[in-house]
């Protein structure tokens, strides 16, 4: 059932990708962003993608006079939210920041939510609310214990739905926890584009494929793996974004709240992404083995089979395509 969608963050990487998604599904939508860690060129790509223009409305979650404007602006059947900050490590140092951002701008967005009738919300939360594994593969019962500001402002943002729900029934929502999204859309016009040094393993080594960076950093090659660094489950934004499609179409159909874990269910190592990179970029690229970074641990990936369930939720793609669509786009960007 296709409905009008609030897409806030909707220029970023992951949200731009939804954006394409819901567009093929038949949804009407619009984006929200403040454009602090997206290009404004994403909506012209977004444009040429989806052969239409793209309804954007500039500003910021923690404006909540913007906010009203946007909701008596338009009637929204739901929204998707994307508009946080999302670096662990830089979580650490500002964490006043990140709690601003992702704890009050979600309230605010609730409030106008709340205030322009609208109590459908899929949530982009994160498997690290689990933190420390006591079992793998994480399944949606296992204990919440997060490690880091961001992952707390996550577990905040999460229990501010449920409460919200227990005041007021007519709130549904889906809390999507997943892994490490990968990849680029198939066009090349859209991927991941960090502004500075970035803080996760594939953007980092695409840099080293196109130049951009001399060499790759292996933190820890002794972990207890099967060729020693470490394992997480990656999942390409294409499927990613197909998944936050299926759960608002979920909540507009019936508004049946869940809490779902997105990814493959498959452990890749940092050796296994090098290789499938060189691969798709078709030469050898540097790297050196460095030292364990604090609280990094051996395995973490995810148990799918409760979105596979709820949703009808599978991964399509794999670590080679996620390799290769990032490649393509990468490279084309340096081009041009």
């Amino acid at each position: 059932m296709a409905g009008r969608i609030l897409l806030t963050g909707g220029a970023g990487y992951i949200g731009s990708h939804t954006y394409v998604e819901l567009k093929s599904a038949g949804h009407d939508v619009v984006i929200l962003d403040n454009f602090s860690n997206a290009r404004h060129d994403v909506i012209d790509r977004l444009e040429v993608i989806t052969d239409g223009p793209v309804t954007l409305h500039e500003g910021d979650v923690l404006d909540k006079a913007f906010l009203a404007s946007v909701f008596a602006a338009h009637q929204f059947d739901a929204v998707i939210h994307f508009a946080a900050k999302k670096a662990v490590g830089e979580s650490v140092e500002k964490p006043l920041d990140y709690f601003e951002t992702n704890c009050t701008g979600f309230s605010n967005l609730l409030m106008a939510m709340r205030d322009g009738g609208v109590f459908r919300v899929v949530f982009s939360s994160t498997a690290t609310v689990y933190g420390e594994p006591e079992t793998l593969p994480f399944t949606e019962d296992h204990r919440l214990a997060p490690l880091s500001p961001y992952a707390q402002s996550k577990v905040v943002c999460e229990t501010l739905l449920a409460q919200c729900k227990t005041a007021d029934d007519r709130w549904a929502y889906g809390i999507l926890r997943y892994f490490n999204p990968a990849g680029a859309h198939d066009s090349a016009l859209i991927g991941e584009d960090p502004n500075d040094i970035p803080n996760n393993l594939m953007p980092y080594i695409a840099k080293v494929a196109t130049g951009e960076l001399p060499t790759l950093n292996v933190f820890g090659d002794d972990y207890d793996t099967p060729d020693g660094t470490g394992v997480r489950d990656y999942i390409h934004v294409v499927d990613l974004a197909r998944g936050h499609v299926q759960s608002v179409a979920k909540l507009i159909g019936g508004n049946e709240t869940h809490t779902l874990n997105l990814g493959t269910g498959i452990g890749y190592s940092v050796f296994d992404m090098l290789h499938a990179y060189e691969r798709a970029c078709g030469k050898k690229l540097p790297y050196r083995i460095a030292p364990r970074r604090a609280g990094d641990i051996d395995c973490f990936y995810a148990d799918p089979t409760l979105a596979n369930d709820w949703l009808g939720f599978e991964a399509r793609r794999d670590l080679d395509d996620m390799c290769r669509t990032s490649w393509n786009w990468v490279s084309r960007r340096k081009n041009t």
